[in-house]
């Protein structure tokens, strides 16, 4: 609705994870890296975990982008609530197997032909799966096993686990001690830092077509970073429902009234905020799921 009024060319705060929007800060571009590199190299099982709303589908995203252009063939699965039989079948239609993808069995032999197929001709094949820190016992079980799919070379199937950091605690437990030491490498997310959720706003309003920004000033970015405690999903939020309130107001920049009006509504707590009724809230609550 705003986008005519402020001169974006499209909006720079979209909730849904675009790569055309991603902000290369140093750990984006670490994880980044590492997950590419996990799979070129075949080194089998890949953790990508961070806290809710730090960019963990974006980063899922380029690395879909990426095994697009390198003709890499890949399945994706976003529900981890399957029970064992869904995720074979699932995995079958992903990676169209030609088999009785009810059965378990034969997904998995047209499976390991297929990959020991493409492996002949130097080709990998990834598995991703999101929100992995949803997934029960049995179906990560079923998932380490396909991990021993390998051969001189290396693994056959690159297995990229992504999920919010109980994943993290779950791999932790000795029940997961087995796919825990397959792990070959570890990518985390964290919560931006006060200059990064500046580089982060700002980057996203030029991505939009708005280079040099003067709606929403320093020490607002300042503000929106405490309000959200740098969880670029929330920054999303926030920016978005602050130019709206803005636009609304027919006014060309933003101010602290209206930030205070959008964190009420949208019942944000952080260190020191005060509410309508005149609490003080002393704990801070990160992110919305």
């Amino acid at each position: 609705m705003y986008n005519a009024f402020f001169g974006f060319k499209q909006s720079p705060f979209n909730m849904s994870p675009d790569p055309a929007f991603l902000f290369r800060s140093a750990q984006h571009e670490e994880a980044l890296a590492n997950l590419i590199y996990g799979v070129r190299s075949q080194k089998g099982f890949i953790v990508l975990s961070g806290e809710v709303g730090t960019g963990k589908t974006t980063m899922l995203e380029c690395l879909r982008d990426f095994l697009n252009a390198q003709q890499i063939v890949f399945a994706s699965l976003f529900n981890s609530r399957l029970s064992v039989a869904q995720f074979f079948e699932m995995l079958a239609y992903d990676l169209d197997l030609e088999c009785n993808r009810q059965s378990k069995t034969e997904v998995l032999v047209a499976l390991n032909g297929m990959l020991l197929g493409r492996a002949e001709t130097g080709r990998t094949t990834v598995l991703i799966v999101d929100e992995a820190h949803n997934l029960e016992w049995d179906v990560l079980e079923e998932i380490r096993l396909l991990g021993n799919l390998e051969n001189r070379k290396g693994k056959l199937l690159q297995i990229v686990l992504a999920g919010q950091q109980e994943l993290d605690t779950k791999l932790d437990a000795p029940e997961f001690r087995q796919l825990k030491q397959r792990i070959a490498l570890r990518c985390v997310l964290r919560a931006f830092q006060p200059n990064e959720t500046h580089a982060y706003v700002n980057s996203r309003m030029a991505c939009a077509g708005l280079c040099d920004q003067a709606v929403l000033s320093t020490e607002l970015i300042d503000e929106i970073h405490l309000r959200s405690q740098g969880i670029p999903r929330l920054i999303n939020s926030i920016c978005d429902n602050l130019l709206l309130t803005a636009f609304a107001m027919e006014s060309r920049t933003a101010t602290l009234e209206m930030l205070d009006e959008v964190t009420s509504d949208m019942r944000l707590e952080y260190p020191g905020c005060r509410q309508l009724r005149g609490e003080v809230c002393t704990e801070p609550i990160l992110g919305q799921s």
